[in-house]
């Protein structure tokens, strides 16, 4: 009869061969603690009393427990996705896929050393506040900008900076939450600054602005609504009358645009999604906007606007605690010059996938099927997400798989390597071509394939 003698020693395991490749994947150190591991939750399976003839895991069986528990260690809890669910701002996984040029760009500064703050002609310390605002001046025609690690971070800064301990006009219409549970009340409450609701949920006019002017407040913050649509009874000045009354009344107009187009969505087919250009043409002091939303480039907040009060803002000492890093301003640099070159439509990915003619990717999915050997195109809707442009579609066409357990062909497509991540329509599987990449479509019809056959 087995015993728990007759269990390995760690240092039995480790003379094996495929212990020995462990140390040399792994390091030894990693390798010795999972042999340990799996050493002692196999005997904390078993009692000194039960017969473990059968039970006891054999030799085989004991390393492939000890390389799993390696693998499993090890494995990256981010890794890349495919995307065929049609929506292309997919904030839970990852909004904008970056341009090659803006790869390129950040791997180019991560290999080695940078100017990140160095200055090159002067031949001493620089700042890494330049760094990609000469591009936002030509591209917006705003006086500065500054870059932070997101567009939260970038409307906390301007309230801290600019209204802390003083009130801040808003209209009660634009108290918006976004996804993650960020609401415009709670991050004007952790800025310091006090609230000024102005006017009805569905109705705001000017003269609610007016009046609140008696309350001396520091500025009037405009929040854009890009994630929701209110209809029917409605009403609300413009952004130019807005600036208008703050300039005469010697306070500035925030604007937090949110998602920020630098491109106008209409051309697309699809609704009008405010520009920064716009923005700053009414009359905005200072305009807050994404980069990894419709600008198309990586995570960040930029801010635009007057040079005297982007200038207060960089002096700040939170500016420093939210600034950007060298990834950032690189990849953010590298797509902003696609829009100067004139280039976005075919170099930037989402603006590639928006602009995608609806007959091209009908007969993307037409050329799935008939590599897959099954399969139908059916028409479907693909959306903009990631809190920008709600309720607007695109027309596509979709891989439509009829299968027998749906929901458990969408989990096994998420376990594979790439995961898939598809949708269901009408109890089928359904594969959007407009937001997988054409790099990743082999490994795509790779895995489809096995999984089918």
């Amino acid at each position: 009869m087995s015993s728990l003698r007759d269990l390995p020693s760690v240092d039995l395991i480790t003379q094996t061969p495929q212990a020995q490749e462990w140390v040399a994947s792994y390091g030894r150190p990693m390798t010795i603690e999972a042999i340990r591991s799996v050493l002692s939750q196999v005997r904390s399976r078993f009692t000194k009393d039960e017969d473990l003839a059968a039970s006891l895991p054999s030799r085989a069986a004991l390393l492939d427990e000890i390389l799993q528990t390696l693998q499993d260690w090890t494995a990256p809890t981010l890794e890349p996705v495919i995307n065929a669910s049609g929506v292309i701002l997919h904030t839970n996984l990852g909004r904008a896929p970056l341009s090659r040029a803006a790869l390129q760009a950040a791997q180019a500064v991560a290999l080695g050393y940078s100017n990140l703050e160095y200055d090159l002609r002067l031949g001493k310390r620089g700042s890494r506040l330049v760094h990609a605002e000469a591009l936002l001046q030509r591209l917006t025609g705003a006086e500065a900008a500054l870059v932070v690690n997101n567009n939260a971070a970038a409307v906390l800064l301007a309230l801290t900076a600019l209204a802390r301990r003083r009130a801040v006009v808003i209209a009660r219409s634009q108290l918006v939450e976004i996804g993650g549970g960020f609401r415009v009340p709670d991050v004007m409450k952790q800025s310091g600054a006090r609230l000024l609701e102005i006017g009805a949920t569905n109705r705001v006019h000017l003269s609610d602005f007016e009046a609140a002017l008696a309350e001396s407040p520091a500025l009037i913050l405009r929040a854009h609504r890009s994630n929701f649509r209110i209809v029917g009874f409605t009403s609300e000045p413009g952004l130019d009358e807005i600036a208008d009354l703050a300039h005469s009344a010697g306070i500035p107009l925030v604007d937090d645009l949110g998602s920020g187009a630098l491109l106008d969505t209409t051309r697309f087919g699809l609704g009008h999604e405010p520009m920064v250009q716009e923005s700053l043409k009414a009359g905005a002091d200072l305009v807050c906007f994404s980069g990894d939303k419709l600008l198309g480039g990586p995570q960040a907040g930029i801010i635009i606007g007057r040079a005297e009060l982007v200038g207060k803002l960089k002096k700040h000492p939170l500016a420093r605690a939210i600034r950007a890093d060298k990834l950032c301003l690189a990849a953010l640099s590298a797509t902003l010059l696609h829009y100067l070159k004139d280039e976005p439509e075919r170099e930037v990915p989402i603006w590639r996938m928006i602009s995608a003619a609806p007959e091209s990717l009908r007969q993307r999915a037409a050329d799935w099927a008939e590599q897959l050997g099954q399969g139908t195109v059916i028409p479907g809707e693909s959306t903009v997400g990631g809190g920008s442009l709600p309720g607007e579609t695109l027309p596509t066409g979709l891989l439509a798989l009829s299968l027998r357990s749906p929901d458990g062909f969408l989990a096994r497509l998420r376990q594979s390597r790439p995961a898939i991540i598809a949708s269901l329509q009408d109890d089928q599987v359904v594969l959007d071509p407009r937001t997988v990449l054409a790099e990743q479509e082999t490994a795509l019809l790779a895995s489809l394939k096995q999984l089918l056959g």
